[in-house]
């Protein structure tokens, strides 16, 4: 990340030039070289701390600060009750009422160790249980509160190349029914770029096609685009494997048209947004008996047949109804045909019912 490699290089100058300055001010213009490698020292170690913590994200962090303000609570209301004073009385006078051989000092520096053990491992154990715990964990710590973003309605989306360069995405999110952040992880952007590139027709279109959707997405103001950058998984791990890791680190659901990426993404415990299954649901089940009102717009296969078509695509052949095309006509379902190509609808029209 660009960013974040200009924000170690002003870091790693201004260290530098702490270190100089102390080291010019303790012992003068000749120990300044000694305060410049001490002051890359300490930047190269922060640095390296902060890339190690790159998978740490500000709600893991927010989380660990509630659990060891807890622990630390814990740790002083122990310290409060007498628990260490107790411990000081019996080491400081035995059984008989005589006074141990342990000296002031001594003891004052067991109990110093007995405390920072007591806050240091009640913080920790907090911090680790935090870290471990859902967000709606914290409401048993508050009963009947919940806390929750105006900004964010929902749960972030996350969405997939696949999605992306469906064509159907633009109105599924511009119609209302999905509601959060768009999240796009940096690997799906290079993917999108390298289908455009691509020297397959087909696939350059796809590539092209999701490139466009993004770019009306990120023009809308009802639209919140997110480019995640950071590593998800390791360099071995699989493009799907990276997105469900990507997806339960940032507690997102999923939005795809994959459907092997669907099927393995809820055996592991992710929510996943299928549009095929949204298509299939919107699809209008089709009864024998059922009156359709169709519009005839093309001749069949046989003389005498019309056929209509409804509004999610599906062909209804009416017999008899040839001198009736380009009307829009009532018709009654006959029968269904169910075949490898889809679903065959055979209707007559109503008229003839009567």
């Amino acid at each position: 990340m660009r960013s974040v490699n200009t924000a170690r290089l002003v870091y790693l100058l201004v260290c530098e030039l702490a270190g100089a300055g102390i080291a010019n001010f303790a012992g003068g213009p000749d120990m300044i070289w000694v305060g410049i490698v001490i002051g890359l020292v300490v930047a190269a170690f922060f640095i390296l701390v902060e890339s190690l913590m790159k998978q740490f994200t500000l709600r893991g962090f927010s989380n660990a600060t509630v659990g060891l303000l807890i622990g630390l609570f814990c740790a002083w209301l122990l310290s409060r009750v007498g628990v260490l004073d107790l411990l000081e009385t019996m080491m400081s006078v035995n059984e008989k009422g005589r006074t141990t051989a342990l000296k002031p000092e001594h003891i004052d520096a067991i109990i110093l160790g007995m405390n920072v053990t007591l806050f240091s491992s009640l913080g920790f154990l907090g911090a680790v249980l935090a870290l471990r715990s859902g967000g709606d964990d914290f409401s048993l710590l508050i009963p009947y509160v919940r806390f929750h973003r105006e900004s964010t309605p929902g749960p972030p989306l996350l969405l997939d190349a696949h999605v992306i360069a469906d064509s159907r995405l633009y109105g599924v999110l511009n119609a209302g029914f999905l509601e959060g952040n768009l999240i796009i992880p940096r690997f799906i952007l290079e993917e999108l770029h390298i289908m455009a590139n691509s020297p397959s027709s087909s696939r350059r279109a796809r590539g092209l096609r999701g490139l466009e959707t993004l770019e009306r997405l990120q023009k809308n103001d009802h639209f919140r685009i997110n480019i995640h950058d950071s590593e998800a998984g390791s360099n071995s791990d699989t493009h799907d494997a990276r997105l469900m890791h990507t997806c339960r680190l940032l507690t997102a659901r999923l939005l795809t048209t994959d459907e092997n990426l669907t099927k393995a993404a809820r055996l592991q415990g992710v929510t996943v947004l299928n549009i095929n299954d949204l298509n299939q649901a919107l699809k209008p089940k089709i009864a024998v008996g059922e009156r359709i009102r169709l519009p005839l717009v093309r001749a069949g296969k046989d003389e005498h047949q019309a056929v209509g078509y409804l509004p999610d695509g599906s062909m209804i052949v009416v017999n008899n109804a040839v001198n009736k095309i380009n009307t829009t006509q009532d018709v009654t379902v006959i029968s269904t045909l169910e075949t490898e190509a889809g679903l065959m609808v055979f209707a007559e029209l109503f008229e003839l019912d009567n």
